[in-house]
């Protein structure tokens, strides 16, 4: 137990990501159709992904959990590569990653952009050690890849030649060109959208479906039957998160943790973005058992349906948890997704309108997921901003898909980026900020008392 107290923050999350494999792989073989496992995973390797693909529908619950298991164990044997240190952003990019092996990412469409990026370091004279969490931002876009390699641009599903060679181009070009985008993303956003990488990733999708969809006339196949979303099991994803997030929880007591430095986090007035290395490793364990213990608890009250998609955002709801997202900041979010549920669901009552954004529908439950992002807004401006970024956020969510075709999975921290583009400059040029405004209570008690 001293050496894991001893271990160094890169040492501490690698060591983390081994624990969450670990338990994707024990999940798979606990499964009761895990006689089903490998022809689940084939399933799922040899279908097309576009949003929202429940995998628990594709392949089964067994399947699902073995493609978690097999992409995560990829990953960390990418973090454990000579050279590569474990950051705050590794955590987002590694649970990111783990969330989406659920609905979109799976064992064989994350290659071609992942070289891509390898591509990238070798052409840059760069070191690859550099950019592993590039390789693995560059999945968000593995719909596509996955789209092209199979049924592109017909309808029925198979390998083919061109298909293949057509992923693997693209993929190419996407992953080569990602790294500059990441760099020039929190420029645009001022770092106010957690999911940094998502407006590369986006805009990346945006430009392709109107190059290979609309500019050609190629008709842009439809997402999913809502049919198979109800391929669920709230026992199985209580139970595994459950688990997990407990074990996180009682892990950080264990390695020294106390009630007061946790609280320390909540009540930092201060924005922090890298939990691990400013408060500990013991602390970000605690917070990664209590934020997904608080995005589990939502998720059920709301009455979600905990299928592969559901299970998914939990983890990348999650992903946030070591780059400034906890129960602290993001309740004011949650709370704007439920008020603009309400609220519209009542204003469309009143205009005679269709209306689909219900608490518990998948979109929304998606869209709250990413919301989650904008949580910096309500650390830096109060939790009424937050507020307003997250109705903002419910708003637009469901309309960019329109805008990549669905085949970019971060489309929820496209549009908080999006958000920020629009909601940033107003504050900045508006309002203080909570630092200000305490700065300005202290200067008028001090000019009353003079």
């Amino acid at each position: 137990m001293k050496k894991l107290r001893s271990l160094s923050e890169s040492s501490f999350l690698k060591l983390f990501f081994a624990f969450i494999t670990v338990s994707m792989l024990v999940a798979a073989v606990c499964m009761p159709d895990r006689g089903d496992m490998f022809p689940g995973l084939w399933r799922i390797i040899t279908s097309t992904c576009k949003v929202s693909t429940n995998y628990f529908a594709l392949g089964g619950y067994a399947g699902t959990f073995l493609n978690m298991a097999l992409v995560c164990a990829i990953c960390l044997g990418l973090y454990c590569l000579p050279g590569v240190k474990a950051t705050n952003v590794s955590t987002l990019a590694f649970l990111l990653t783990a969330g989406f092996c659920s609905w979109g990412i799976n064992v064989l469409n994350i290659w071609p952009t992942m070289l891509g990026v390898v591509l990238y370091t070798v052409v840059k004279k760069e070191k690859l050690s550099a950019n592993i969490n590039a390789m693995l931002f560059s999945t968000g876009i593995a719909p596509l890849i996955s789209e092209l390699m199979l049924r592109y641009p017909g309808t029925e599903a198979g390998f083919t030649p061109v298909g293949v060679l057509l992923s693997i181009v693209v993929g190419l070009a996407i992953g080569f060109f990602l790294p500059a985008g990441l760099v020039h993303s929190p420029k645009v956003h001022k770092g106010f959208d957690l999911y940094s990488a998502a407006l590369p990733i986006g805009m990346m999708a945006f430009f392709l479906q109107a190059v290979l969809y609309k500019t050609q006339g190629v008709a842009l196949p439809a997402a999913p039957s809502a049919e198979t979303l109800q391929v669920a099991s709230r026992m199985t994803v209580n139970i595994f998160c459950g688990v997990v997030f407990g074990l996180c929880v009682v892990f950080a007591f264990v390695l020294g943790c106390k009630p007061k430095d946790y609280w320390n986090l909540l009540k930092d007035p201060e924005l922090v973005t890298n939990f691990s290395s400013t408060y500990g490793n013991a602390t970000f364990l605690m917070n990664v058992g209590v934020y997904g213990l608080f995005i589990l608890a939502y998720y059920n009250l709301v009455g979600a349906t905990f299928n592969g998609v559901t299970f998914g955002v939990i983890l990348c709801m999650l992903a946030c948890c070591n780059s400034g997202s906890h129960p602290g900041n993001v309740w004011p979010i949650m709370l704007g997704y439920v008020a603009a549920s309400f609220g519209f669901g009542w204003i469309a009552k009143l205009t005679g309108g269709t209306f689909t954004g219900a608490i518990n529908a998948q979109a929304i439950v998606v869209g709250l997921c990413y919301a989650n992002g904008l949580s910096p807004i309500a650390d830096k401006y109060g939790w009424w901003y937050g507020f307003l970024a997250a109705v903002m956020h419910y708003i637009l969510v469901t309309s960019v898909p329109n805008l990549h075709g669905g085949y970019c999975l971060y489309n929820g921290g496209f549009t908080a980026a999006l958000i920020c583009v629009i909601l940033i400059p107003v504050l900045e040029r508006f309002t203080h900020t909570k630092g200000e405004r305490k700065e300005l209570r202290f200067l008028k008690r001090a000019k009353t008392k003079a």
